[in-house]
């Protein structure tokens, strides 16, 4: 019995529903994507075209996919999650054959009204697979080899597809979610530290690889491994986009230059200003204060999410809450980094505040599942 059926007889269940909502969360997102709404204005030069009418109206139809999910009983979910998952798995396969080529990358599927990227929906329903597997396995057994190996083949079957169309930064994501859940349900943490160990392994053998018949990365990727040690190298070419990034960052100082005076925005020389590097343009123009206030209403829509799975009894609530904020917290934390120039650019937007349809939408369907967890969870 859910506290809806004990706490709340005589008040309408749709009406109980809307009054347990995770409201703190709701006004949460509704303001990190008002920041979004802002910059691209601000980066379409003081106009709600081409970019923020059109986010307005994703987040609008986001919202409502959350209510609509969240409102679904937490059970749905669960039993629909190895359905979820092996559609991943098939949309990521329709990709490699007859997916839209953009950017060098065969990411997505144009269905006409919009470009669905099915490794979006691939990091989501990892997750809620991987939460109904340590829902159903016995706590005992969580660690040892056996039933380690099944969570791992999960997460890096859909990895390795990714890779392939190729998308770095997205496989890094799901390696990374699907890394964060195993940790969640008890997985022992000499796993992690051999996963490690052999991350550094991989990394070498990746670099050994350039040149060979066996290349694992594509040739520009190895490019932005060397811009990120040295942008310098090239510039005007392959360095040009760390490079920009920076000294937007860096022009913006304490307070910022003021809204829409951003001079690296204004003039053009910042690359993908609406999507992945739109994080430099708040920097310069209301510099380290807009900056951290940013990352603290991010840190807090973790921290929610985090509180409510503390709270769940539900094992696979909990789970899934937990490798869902995991996933967020990966999202902008990879990104900040990426325009910061401490790890490689690897092509991540900034969740909610980047200019973007099929993410927008598939990540606040994501806190749906959030909020039904928190709904329906026993007290």
């Amino acid at each position: 019995m859910t506290f809806l059926d004990q706490a709340d007889r005589g008040i309408p269940t749709g009406l109980a529903k809307v009054l347990h909502l995770n409201w703190a969360l709701t006004l949460l997102l509704a303001t990190v994507a008002s920041v979004g709404f802002l910059m691209l204005y601000s980066v379409a030069g003081g106009s709600f075209e081409p970019w923020a009418k059109a986010q307005m109206i994703r987040f609008g139809l986001g919202l409502a996919a959350m209510f609509i999910v969240g409102f679904i009983h937490i059970r749905f979910w669960r039993g629909i999650a190895p359905i979820a998952y092996a559609a991943g798995i098939v949309l990521l396969i329709i990709v490699e054959f007859f997916g839209s080529i953009g950017m060098g990358a065969q990411r997505w599927i144009d269905l006409g009204f919009i470009m669905l990227q099915p490794s979006e929906l691939m990091k989501i329903a990892l997750v809620m697979m991987l939460a109904l597997y340590y829902d159903w396995l016995p706590r005992e057994k969580v660690s040892r080899p056996l039933w380690v190996a099944l969570p791992l083949v999960l997460t890096l079957i859909p990895t390795a597809m990714v890779l392939q169309q190729p998308d770095l930064g997205t496989a890094i994501l799901i390696v990374a979610s699907g890394g964060v859940v195993m940790f969640l349900a008890g997985v022992s943490l000499w796993y992690f530290i051999a996963a490690v160990s052999g991350g550094v392994g991989l990394v070498s053998l990746v670099m050994m690889s350039r040149g060979e018949s066996w290349q694992i990365l594509k040739d520009y990727q190895y490019k932005r491994i060397e811009t990120f040690l040295d942008p310098s190298l090239d510039p005007l070419g392959s360095g040009y986009h760390i490079t920009q990034s920076k000294i937007a960052l860096g022009s913006g100082g304490l307070s910022g230059r003021g809204f829409m005076e951003g001079t690296q925005t204004r003039l053009n020389f910042l690359p993908e200003k609406h999507t992945d590097f739109i994080f430099t343009t708040l920097a310069e123009e209301f510099g380290f204060v807009g900056s951290i206030s940013l990352l603290m209403l991010y840190l807090l829509v973790v921290v929610f999410c985090l509180v409510s799975a503390m709270r769940n009894r539900d094992r696979f609530g909990a789970l899934l809450t937990g490798g869902i904020a995991a996933t967020f917290f990966f999202f902008f934390a990879v990104n900040m980094a990426m325009v910061m120039g401490l790890i490689p650019v690897v092509g991540v937007p900034l969740p909610l505040v980047s200019y973007g349809g099929s993410a927008m939408l598939v990540l606040m369907a994501a806190f749906g599942l959030v909020q039904s967890a928190h709904i329906h969870r026993p007290r």
